[in-house]
């Protein structure tokens, strides 16, 4: 726990114990799918990921011609990392080339949600929110779906409870606001508290407040789970180190027996307008940083977790004048964990001449997100089918499943 005064509000005692909702024994699932104990994680990059920056399509003779001095090649410095020689991972990821080359992980390209506007804000609201139109702000599809999960094997006969989501930073993203009961964690910028503050405000709090010394309670048991995390190293969800740490931090708590088994993080900063070299190589390292933290703190459990990564939107096929790219459609999703079947490149590939670009500009959406998040949330989680198509995706009926993407 961290705490800048010794005589805090509530509030601040809320907000310093990293607590934002209740911690308590987090039941496991009644029946996960191939006897697991399974993990989820969905990470938010907001701002509109470039795909055909982060897995070039190397092989596609449109390709350099459309991204110029931005394209990246397989040869000489800075040297894109192979994958299946069609396509090819940005040299900011070697993280992710060494889980995808020990079938840990797997891209999903051409991918997009049922948008295909360009506002930043209405992308993420579906990406997020899970319909299929913008301004469906109440709740997340994540949380949605924690509502349909299969109760608990811990919980009592007659209980309602169920599976309890985390929520990784200062603010709970959309994708899993809503009704279910949630954990909420962020790393601290306070500075670290002296070692006797929490048992004082304990017993202050237990004598006068026994509800905000139960909450008191449960920051403390976050935060020492969540412990030893660098908090030297600055940055926030769109800084490398920030997200370094973001993930460190969910990864130890999932990984507890009595932890959550579902999480959203969100990372910012990925629309890259000019300069997208620099920045963007800045950002996917993070992002790389962020899938070891991952493995490394899961432990046992990283062998039953799915990492998912997903964006609202893509970006333009072709660069602009401040080498860059603008608003665009179709992009590349992230599949991480040791669940995964991995060492592929899942696509249906659109091409990039100019008859095959969206609109003639954009790379075209051949598989569509729900589809995905489907085959993860059935095959990993128990997912009814029902309740995906109906409460999680309303209206998305003819969207089945993808299957195969489990080990």
């Amino acid at each position: 726990m961290s705490c800048e005064v010794l005589t805090p509000t509530r509030r601040a005692v809320l907000g310093a114990s990293g607590a934002l909702f209740a911690w308590a024994f987090m039941p496991k699932f009644a029946t996960a799918a191939q006897g697991r104990d399974p993990r989820f994680v969905t990470i938010i990059l907001r701002g509109a990921l470039d795909g055909l920056t982060a897995v070039p399509p190397v092989g596609d003779p449109g390709y350099e011609g459309l991204r110029q001095s931005i394209a990246l090649h397989t040869e000489g410095d800075q040297s894109a990392l192979p994958l299946d020689g069609f396509f090819a991972l940005h040299p900011s990821m070697p993280n992710f080339h060494r889980l995808y080359q020990a079938k840990q992980a797997a891209v999903i390209h051409a991918s997009a949600t049922p948008y295909r506007e360009r506002s930043h804000f209405d992308g993420q609201d579906v990406l997020e929110s899970g319909y299929s139109t913008p301004g469906h702000v109440e709740n997340g599809w994540l949380n949605r779906m924690l509502q349909g999960l299969p109760a608990g094997d811990k919980i009592a006969p007659g209980t309602t409870e169920r599976v309890r989501g985390l929520s990784v930073g200062a603010t709970a993203p959309l994708v899993i606001r809503g009704s279910a009961p949630l954990l909420g964690w962020a790393p601290s910028v306070l500075r670290q508290a002296d070692g006797d503050l929490p048992p004082r405000l304990m017993d202050l709090y237990g004598r006068t407040d026994p509800l905000l010394a139960e909450l008191l309670k449960e920051g403390i048991e976050t935060g020492r789970i969540a412990s030893g995390i660098d908090m030297k190293a600055k940055g926030g969800p769109g800084d490398p180190n920030g997200m370094e740490q973001m993930a460190r931090g969910a990864a130890r708590l999932l990984a507890n027996e009595e932890g959550p088994r579902i999480a959203a993080l969100a990372f910012e900063g990925w629309d890259t307008h000019a300069q997208e070299t620099e920045r963007l190589s800045k950002l996917l390292s993070g992002l790389d940083r962020a899938f070891a933290a991952f493995e490394q703190e899961m432990g046992p459990a990283w062998k039953d977790t799915v990492v998912l990564v997903a964006t609202e939107f893509g970006r333009t096929a072709r660069i602009n004048g401040t080498e860059g790219t603008d608003h665009g459609t179709a992009t590349t999703a992230f599949l991480a964990g040791g669940a995964v079947r991995g060492g592929r490149v899942i696509a249906d590939w659109p091409g990039l001449k100019d008859n095959q670009l969206y609109e003639g500009r954009d790379l075209a959406a051949t598989t569509d997100l729900r589809a995905v998040i489907k085959g993860i949330a059935t095959d990993l989680l128990g997912a009814d089918a029902k309740h995906l198509a109906e409460a999680v995706f309303p209206g998305s009926g003819a969207v089945q499943p993808m299957k195969g993407l489990l080990v």
